[in-house]
């Protein structure tokens, strides 16, 4: 028996299928390379979905990380440790958001945010106001609370009953968002400015600022979910800095981390002082080894970084657009959704077998590749992917 067949023997036996693998045995990566156990060599172009945003065993995070265990690799938050502290001081001037509270994922970001909405409804208008109005074709987590905000039936599916007070309207349609509005009492509105697992659909400028401004005129609290979007990915810090928004509540996730698991959610002015002691809390949240190397991730992404994503994403539309069995390319920045003609599956087969790996979302292939992937490799990657859509 090879490695990989005993691997997915103790794979079946051992852990719960909960997922469609792919027969590969990941065993190292060095940047934007992966490697296989029987040595095939791999261009990365999913980072994990989306987490690893330098790449595999980036050296500066690696050093972050090793010089914290050295130290202490965690303490409960009864106490203070500096580099949660830092990476929320950063995360604050980087985005003039004001507080922080640290998690271990998005669902839980994502979960915490929801809770943060209602207390404030609660408190301001009265216990009533609860419902919160995400967007069809949304995904916000695997939660029984945040499967709930999920605008997608097939993820409700036999886990019913989900949490009450939901309501879900269709993206860039401002005004079923208004009849919502008018028909609900509600404490927030919860978007994805990119529906990353709903295909890769960004949503209209416009239908964005109508929700801001709709939200603001009520005394509605704004959620922009930045679990996939944020920390660069779409050529921005943040996707809702594509918009011109100023959000109540951020949450992000993924590619903060850069490998290892965090979770984080920004309050902006009106929300900074929601949550006292006692309200929310999280065991491994703002783990000091974990947070020294979100600190080196996130000093990275610097204006000059950012146009080098937004310049590599360019380049990666006006190859994929026009392409042979191609139907549609979207997206934005290093976040791109690609319709082909043939199913997604038989794209991302063939690009696996000549050393590209891929993502799917919906009824196309998704890239979403290390941030700093070289230009050589690159190009490598698209040049297979475009060949792998040809009918």
């Amino acid at each position: 028996m090879t490695n990989i067949t005993k691997t997915m023997s103790d794979d079946k036996t051992y852990i719960a299928n909960t997922y469609a693998r792919f027969p590969i045995e990941i065993t190292r990566g060095r940047g934007c390379l992966l490697f296989g156990s029987d040595g095939k060599k791999y261009i990365d172009m999913g980072s994990g979905i989306g987490v690893n945003i330098f790449g595999a065993a980036d050296s500066k995070w690696r050093a972050a990380v090793k010089k914290q265990l050295d130290k202490i690799q965690h303490t409960s938050n009864l106490y203070y440790t500096k580099p949660g502290v830092r990476l929320a001081e950063t995360l604050c001037e980087k985005t003039g958001f004001k507080k922080v509270f640290f998690c271990n994922s998005g669902a839980e970001a994502n979960e915490g945010a929801i809770k943060a909405a209602r207390k404030y409804a609660a408190e301001r208008k009265g216990t009533e106001y609860s419902t919160i109005i995400t967007l069809k074709n949304s995904f916000h987590g695997r939660t029984i609370t945040t499967l709930a905000a999920t605008g997608q039936d097939c993820f409700h599916e036999h886990f019913q009953p989900l949490t009450q007070g939901f309501v879900y309207t269709p993206a860039n349609d401002a005004e079923a968002m208004k009849e919502a509005v008018r028909n609900n009492k509600l404490a927030a509105i919860m978007i994805e400015c990119i529906q990353g697992e709903g295909g890769v659909v960004p949503l209209d400028s416009d239908f964005v600022k109508e929700i801001a401004d709709t939200a603001k005129k009520n005394d509605i609290l704004l959620i922009v979910d930045e679990v996939q979007t944020g920390n660069g990915r779409t050529g921005k810090l943040y996707s809702y800095m594509n918009y011109g928004i100023e959000p109540d509540i951020v949450t992000t996730a993924k590619g903060l981390g850069g490998g290892l698991p965090i979770g984080a959610i920004l309050f902006g002015e009106k929300t900074a002082d929601v949550l006292g002691k006692g309200d929310h809390g999280s065991t491994f949240g703002g783990n000091p080894a974990v947070c020294a190397g979100a600190l080196s991730v996130l000093k990275r992404l610097d204006e000059k970084f950012l146009a080098e994503v937004k310049k590599k994403g360019e380049y990666i539309f006006s190859e994929l657009k026009n392409a042979d069995g191609v139907l549609n390319v979207c997206g934005k920045g290093l976040m791109i959704g690609i319709e082909t003609e043939k199913p997604p599956r038989e794209v991302i087969d063939e690009c696996i077998e000549n050393g590209v790996l891929c993502l799917s979302a919906k009824n196309k292939v998704r890239l979403l590749p290390p941030l700093n992937i070289p230009e050589k490799y690159l190009k490598q990657a698209v040049k297979v992917i475009k060949n792998a859509c040809k009918k």
